[in-house]
This record gives C-alpha cells, sequence and structure tokens, in this order.
C-alpha cells in the first residue's frame, strides 16, 4: 500500500499533536468512548482516531478493533484533510485503494483556528448517506474530542508553568535560608554585645547614649524575629508534607504550654481530652505556636491569659485560642493574616511585629483544608477560631 505524503498548502496547518498531548505511545480510554458513540450515530462496526504528524499519519485509538490491524498509510486520508466536511467513501472507491471494506466515513478534525490534527474514520457503516441530524451528532462528538484535547494542552501548559514556579520556589527558599542563616550570625553577636554593654557599661553612658543602646538593643532583637518568621514561614512547605498522624490533645497541648509557662505571669488553660484522626501534627504544632506567642507577646497586662477550646463537628476540628490581650481594631481584621503587613503596635518588649506570624498560620490552614476568623476589642482581647478538615 502506498506511504501517504501530505505536502503542505497554504492556509493549513499542521500542529505537532505533542503539542496538544496526543502521543502515540498510548491508547485513551476518553478517545474510545467518543469513538463507540460515532459508531452508534451511523451503525458502524468500528471506529479510528487518525493522527497527522509531521506530514506522516497514525492511529491514536481505535474502537472495535486492535491498533495494531488498521493501515494508516493510504491516500485515502489525503482527500479528508484536504476537506472541511464529512466525507464518504463506497466499496468501490476502497477496494481501488487496496481496502477491504464496504464504506468508510471519515469526519476531519479541525480546531476553531483551523488546525488540522487528524480525522475519525468509521468503518462499514450501515447508512448509505447521512442525514442532518447525524452530521450534526458527528461534528459534535469532534468538537469533545477537541475539548478533551484542548484541555490536555492546557493542563500541559499548567504542569510546566508548576513545575517552573515550585523551582522559583525552591530557588526563593534556599535564597531565604542562606540569607537568614549569613544574618542570624553576625546579628546573635551584636545582640551579645549590645546586652554586654547595658550590663557592665551602663554607669558610663549618658541618657542619651543609653537611648542608643536601648534603640540599638531593641532593633537588633526585632530583626532576629523577623529573620527568625521568615525560616518558619518558607519551611511551612517542608511541614505540610509530613505524615498525617492521630494526635492526642492532653500531651500535645502540654508539650506546647510548657514552653510558655515559665513566667508567673502566665495562665494557659487547654483541652484534657479529645483525639485528633490523621492531622498533619507538625504544621497544627506551628499553628498553636504563633497563636500563643502572639496573644502573650502582645498583652500588656500584669496576668496574661490563653484559653484553649476544642470542639469536633461533623466535617471539621474546631478550636478557639482567646486571650485577655490587646486587642485588635475591626478595621485590621481582613489585612492582619497578609504577610508583611503589621499593625501600629509594638509587643510588651517594645518590638514591632513582622507581619509574618499569622500569614503563616494561615497559609498552613489553606493547605489543611482549614479557614481562621478573628474576633477582637482594643483593650479587651482576641479571639481567634480556626477549624481543619477532618479525615475519615
Amino acid at each position: 500500500m502506498p506511504k501517504l505524503e501530505i505536502k503542505n498548502t497554504e492556509g493549513r496547518q499542521h500542529p505537532a499533536p505533542e503539542e496538544f498531548q496526543i502521543l502515540k505511545t498510548s491508547a485513551d480510554s476518553d478517545f474510545s468512548d467518543i469513538l463507540f458513540l460515532c459508531t452508534q450515530v451511523v451503525q458502524a462496526r468500528t471506529a479510528a482516531l487518525i493522527i497527522l504528524e509531521n506530514e506522516q499519519i497514525w492511529v491514536k485509538s481505535t474502537y472495535g478493533t486492535p491498533i495494531e490491524e488498521l493501515n494508516a498509510e493510504t491516500s485515502l486520508w489525503k482527500k479528508v484533510l484536504e476537506q472541511n466536511d464529512i466525507l464518504i467513501f463506497h466499496e468501490q472507491e476502497l477496494r481501488s485503494s487496496g481496502l477491504e471494506h464496504e464504506k468508510i466515513i471519515a469526519v476531519p478534525v479541525i480546531t476553531k483556528t483551523g488546525e488540522r490534527l487528524g480525522l475519525i474514520s468509521l468503518f462499514d457503516a450501515s447508512v448509505r448517506e447521512l442525514t442532518p441530524n447525524q452530521r450534526r451528532s458527528l461534528k459534535l462528538l469532534v468538537i469533545q474530542i477537541l475539548n478533551f484535547i484542548a484541555f490536555r494542552k492546557q493542563n500541559n501548559q499548567f504542569q510546566r508553568v508548576q513545575q517552573d514556579l515550585e523551582k522559583r520556589y525552591e530557588e526563593l527558599e534556599k535564597f531565604a535560608s542562606v540569607v537568614s542563616h549569613d544574618i542570624k550570625s553576625p546579628l546573635a553577636n551584636i545582640i551579645s554585645l549590645v546586652d554586654l554593654l547595658k550590663e557592665e557599661k551602663q554607669e558610663k553612658f549618658d541618657e542619651e547614649a543609653q537611648q542608643y543602646i536601648d534603640y540599638l538593643s531593641q532593633a537588633s532583637h526585632s530583626l532576629r524575629n523577623y529573620v527568625d518568621g521568615l525560616l518558619i514561614f518558607y519551611r511551612s512547605e517542608r511541614i505540610l508534607e509530613k505524615e498525617q498522624e492521630d494526635v492526642d490533645l492532653k500531651p500535645f497541648f502540654e508539650n506546647i504550654v510548657n514552653l510558655y509557662n515559665v513566667s508567673p505571669d502566665v495562665e494557659i488553660t487547654y483541652p484534657k481530652a479529645g483525639v485528633l484522626k490523621r492531622v498533619n501534627k507538625a504544621a497544627l504544632t506551628q499553628i498553636f505556636l504563633n497563636l500563643i506567642s502572639n496573644a502573650l507577646k502582645y498583652n500588656h497586662k500584669d496576668k496574661r491569659r490563653v484559653e484553649i477550646e476544642f470542639k469536633s463537628l461533623d466535617h471539621f476540628y474546631q478550636f478557639q485560642v482567646k486571650d485577655n490581650g490587646d486587642g485588635i481594631p475591626k478595621e485590621s481584621f481582613t489585612k492582619i493574616f497578609d504577610l508583611f503587613t503589621t499593625l501600629d503596635q509594638n509587643d510588651r518588649d517594645g518590638n514591632p511585629g513582622s507581619g509574618i506570624g499569622l500569614a503563616t498560620v494561615q497559609k498552613l490552614l489553606t493547605h489543611m483544608g482549614g479557614n481562621i476568623k478573628i474576633a477582637s476589642e482594643p483593650g479587651m482581647g482576641s479571639n481567634f477560631k480556626f477549624q481543619i478538615k477532618r479525615s475519615y
């Protein structure tokens, strides 16, 4: 059988199938299902999706017969590729082309922009001519094939963009880690030297010099908090990769609260019962560390209190972290979760916020299928209520 050679014609476009993720390497059940529907429209025995690639033709998918039994290298398809409408080839014409079929209905697969991807071939249909409804049905099924192909192309582009973003994020994470480490080492020296000056040389400083030392101490501690928060934010991606596990709330909260109960002015209450099934313990720990830390830092009262409540709902685990701290004005509720957004208030040590802690909390909760809300009043404290999705 002669091998088909398709010559380029002005105005015709023959895109590379791999651009649309139409590959020779595997068959597609999605295409086979549509081919089955095509055979039902015209009562054909078999069908094939034939693809044009690099001026050669090959079979992508079939219904009713194995791919290897169909030889697509025939000049018969050239007529279809040069047409925009459905063609019917009868037995006499087929025999002259060396094909043992009673009838073949060929439906071109052409995109809206004129790209000719190939054709659908229907073998040995029982109908002699196509009715308008049959023609319309076949064209609609071609549209479904094109929609699937377009989706695959878009998905392939999305995957490439996603891979590029993941690579860029890894580079950014590495950059943040290296820079933060390089900053933390000399920063620790600055903090140590400033603290040493304040302790041993304080009597030698006049009031103005003491103010400079205090400012330097405050700025260096703020920078350290900022660097630590930045590292936690970028490492949160790694936290989300941790395995899920069951969490017994009593020992879970005991380990966290013990980190903060070293100060006599701190009182933290928490649930003594309850078990969470299959949750990311590392992510949940980071969420509570950030919320409790904020609750204690932004609290200028003599007795600082934090109350943690837990409730198991049908589809979520719900927690509330209440404090008697400084509170947050209502107009700031939406922006406090934005990265690097800070309020015009310092913590009890005089340091401004970094705008990273609550952004990290929201990022973790979003990936865990949860959400967070706040109720607060300046001077009266805050209540952070959040949920994480249950696993069954």
